[in-house]
């Protein structure tokens, strides 16, 4: 019994355990130059970072520069483990799939990026906003949900109807996120003083984002309509823009306005005073 028990373990676990997926990187110059230019950046990313959050050392600032420091770090960790063939994988199309019965190359260590780097995203952008906790706390797990259940999408070999529905709802998910950066955090961002840097970083957010599960449709995870190297291009320029030009955009601001970032209210206590 145990023997089966681990037979079957083994089964499932194959796929994405397979060597076929550092071979291909090998190979493939396009898809492997996606990985490297991350990794460059990432580390560009880091010591500009630091320089930039020299001099900040208010409490609330000092929290958002940390916040979006561990997005570029975690990046280099995410994307060197991806190139060391570490998180890196292929998986059998099951049927119904525009490759079905084909191994497609699976960079699943995509997904343990997300999970990591994009709750710092999320938390460096109440901060700002002054939100509250309960709002804070619903955008990040919603934000950790949404990235779970979309490594389930890309990791199911057995049914191409189940890698939907995971699909779809990492999508719900996702549109909980959405509503907390379109409806809640405006308003607390207005009560703050922040409005103004905060509607530019969270339109950037929301469409950069909206590029992910349209990438992933279109992508050989979902129609197969691109190839491996051109997905994995474009997760990559959305990496950069999302992350890094986000991070340079908000911490040239907190730098520069530290000020208003430590006379901000949580939400909460400004809610208070505005029933006041």
């Amino acid at each position: 019994m145990i023997t089966e028990a681990t037979g079957d373990a083994s089964a499932l676990a194959a796929p994405v355990l397979q060597t076929n997926g550092v071979e291909i990187l090998r190979n493939d110059t396009v898809l492997s130059a996606s990985l490297w230019v991350n990794v460059a950046l990432a580390g560009l990313a880091i010591l500009l970072f630091v320089y930039m959050g020299r001099n900040v050392d208010t409490p609330r600032a000092r929290l958002i520069w940390v916040s979006t420091l561990l997005v570029p770090l975690v990046s280099l960790a995410s994307y060197t483990a991806l190139l060391s063939g570490l998180t890196v994988g292929t998986l059998e199309m099951p049927a119904g799939h525009a490759l079905a019965g084909q191994e497609v190359f699976s960079p699943w260590g995509r997904y343990l990026t997300w999970t990591f780097s994009t709750p710092m995203i999320l938390l460096a952008l109440g901060l700002l906003a002054g939100t509250d906790t309960a709002k804070l706390f619903t955008a990040i797990t919603m934000d950790v949900g949404m990235c779970v259940t979309g490594l389930a999408a890309a990791l199911v070999s057995q049914s191409y109807l189940l890698r939907w529905a995971f699909y779809g709802i990492s999508s719900a998910f996702f549109v909980a996120v959405l509503y907390v950066l379109l409806v809640e955090w405006p308003d607390d961002a207005a009560r703050a003083g922040t409005a103004e840097i905060f509607g530019t970083l969270k339109l950037l957010t929301v469409v950069l984002w909206l590029g992910y599960p349209i990438l992933w449709a279109l992508g050989i995870e979902g129609f197969a309509l691109i190839d491996a190297g051109v997905t994995s291009w474009g997760y990559s320029v959305l990496d950069i823009l999302a992350k890094y030009v986000f991070a340079f955009l908000l911490l040239r601001w907190v730098a520069g306005n530290e000020d208003v970032v430590a006379s901000t209210p949580d939400g909460a206590t400004a809610s208070a005073a505005a029933d006041d």
